[in-house]
């Protein structure tokens, strides 16, 4: 390999890299025009193994839309990125593979419909208590990236989640004694 194959391939790594962080921090701020933007005009999304859809960027960024709206606070964490890129002769092609995991904590909205923050102090509560349960998720994303005149997008995300911890339902009232 040659030094400017090798530049050009820390390069794409680093391109995709960004793609990948891009993805998370738009779904986390909630940027939706962003969401879009990373897709490449075919791409697609399947978060059925999430219990959500499959479809178009477009779809899909409309679903998250709703979806995200129970969720105020979001800080999606994705890692372990193993990278691939498909070759042609030797050299770097237009089209990349990424596994990667994910865990995903999320904040409900308060019955009262706030995020649980407290206005005064940034604080989660009045004494710094939690006053919104929590819902965790992880698993592992598949990426598939090809290379577009704008540079790498996305052309498949698929979701793989493999666990989640959601909040224990609120206790049956106790029955009266009559």
């Amino acid at each position: 390999m040659t030094q400017r194959v090798e530049l050009a391939t820390v390069l794409d790594r680093l391109a995709v890299d960004d793609l990948v962080t891009g993805y998370a921090v738009a779904v986390d701020d909630g940027d939706w025009a962003a969401y879009r933007a990373l897709f490449a005009p075919d791409g697609r999304a399947d978060y059925r193994a999430a219990g959500g859809v499959e479809g178009s960027a477009e779809e899909i960024a409309r679903w998250l839309t709703s979806t995200m709206e129970l969720f105020p606070t979001r800080q999606h964490l994705i890692v372990n990125r193993l990278v691939r890129f498909d070759s042609v002769d030797r050299e770097i092609g237009d089209a990349a593979h990424v596994q990667a995991d994910y865990v995903n904590p999320m904040r409900f909205f308060r019955e009262n419909g706030e995020n649980g923050k407290n206005a005064e102090n940034g604080e989660n509560g009045e004494n710094g208590e939690n006053t919104a349960p929590d819902f965790v998720c992880g698993g592992r994303y598949a990426f598939d990236l090809v290379r577009t005149p704008p540079g790498w997008r996305l052309h498949r995300v698929t979701v793989h989640e493999k666990w989640r911890r959601a909040p224990a339902p609120a206790p049956a009232p106790a029955a009266s004694g009559t």
